[in-house]
């Protein structure tokens, strides 16, 4: 039985992008192991998803009966992208890091799959995920080396906002130091490799 994964990229690089190049890299370890994967690849750089405005967000928080045809075809881009991470059975991220964060394009996704009533509901003892648990691997590709230090708001926010949606099953492969020289980029890369082998152990 084939595997579905889910696999978001956002690098601005494209085919240069160091965190796509792992993702791949990840995806035809697994395949030359014999696993049968099916990939649905998210380029979230080569086709974004508008940011959320007043207007979008108050699309989601209107009624379905009382929204507009304009705000039913919001919704509609929105509930595809949830039903597309429910249907996966793990997900792949290629996630570069920008100014200590995140790409403002997986941000985009995050905020149109993340919405109170589908994904995750509040309740009298805090939020609780809808989505069910998953694997999630996050090829994390950086310029410097953040890994355990407070410039890492990475790791956490992603940790926190899957856990928010129910996912906690998340794995971080990390290749730092890709800006400092090219003999630390490519130990960095091997460093990153050898993780990704351990993975399938």
């Amino acid at each position: 039985m084939s595997t579905q994964i889910l696999y978001l990229s956002s690098s601005l690089r494209g085919a240069d992008s160091q965190s796509s190049q792992m993702a791949d890299e990840f995806i035809a370890l697994r395949k030359e192991a014999g696993e049968d994967l099916t990939i649905v690849h998210r380029d979230l750089n080569a086709a974004p998803l508008p940011h959320i405005d007043g207007e979008r967000f108050g699309a989601f928080t209107t009624p379905a009966s009382e929204r507009s045809s304009a705000q039913a075809a919001v919704v509609a881009e929105s509930d595809a992208l949830i039903q597309e991470l429910r249907d996966a059975d793990e997900l792949i991220i290629a996630l570069p890091m920008y100014n200590f964060g995140i790409p403002s394009t997986f941000k985009a996704w995050i905020d149109h799959v993340a919405r109170a009533g589908e994904t995750f509901r509040y309740t009298e003892n805090g939020p609780v995920g809808l989505v069910g648990d998953k694997p999630v691997t996050v090829l994390a590709a950086r310029g410097g080396q953040y890994v355990g230090t407070e410039l890492d708001t990475q790791t956490l926010y992603v940790r926190h906002i899957f856990g928010l949606m129910g996912v906690s099953n998340i794995h971080f492969i990390y290749a730092e130091g890709l800006n400092m020289g090219p003999e630390h980029a490519s130990a960095a890369r091997q460093q990153a490799r050898e993780a990704m082998q351990a993975q399938l152990r």
